[in-house]
């Protein structure tokens, strides 16, 4: 690549730095898995079970924009796979219980587990996208 082409380059918008907190990536995640705004940590981070609220009242992050989509599902699903199936298979090997038992036992385990971790995964996923800058509108362009 010629020189000349190189110190000619100009990008063509300048990197702006947003109007709302970035905090470090532990407290940015820290703060979605408990339901709060990862910029600021003051206002809720959802507007019912999983519903993001559009923009923080407080430090006015486009929380909205992070559009987390199908990594919470994939995220609990991998999570809730390993604890139910270590837990199936070491009971299994210890008891040998009959079928109904696994089934009475790990069934509900699986749908409760499923439904407390999909809103704090929700939050630490979307507090890593506005971290990382992964909004909707920078997609769209």
């Amino acid at each position: 690549m010629p020189d000349d082409l190189v110190t000619r380059w100009r990008p063509d918008r300048l990197a702006t730095l947003p109007a709302w907190p970035l905090p470090p990536l532990p407290t940015a995640l820290g703060r979605g898995l408990l339901g709060r705004c990862p910029g600021c940590g003051k206002t809720h981070l959802f507007n019912g079970y999983l519903k993001v609220v559009p923009e923080c009242t407080n430090c006015g992050a486009p929380l909205g924009l992070a559009r987390a989509d199908d990594a919470p599902p994939y995220f609990t699903i991998v999570i809730v796979g390993h604890i139910v199936i270590g837990g199936m298979l070491a009971v299994e090997k210890a008891y040998r219980p009959p079928l109904w038992v696994h089934a009475a036992i790990w069934l509900p385990l699986t749908v409760v587990l499923s439904l407390l971790l999909l809103q704090p995964i929700k939050g630490a996923t979307v507090g890593l996208m506005l971290k990382l800058g992964m909004l909707k509108h920078d997609i769209d362009e």
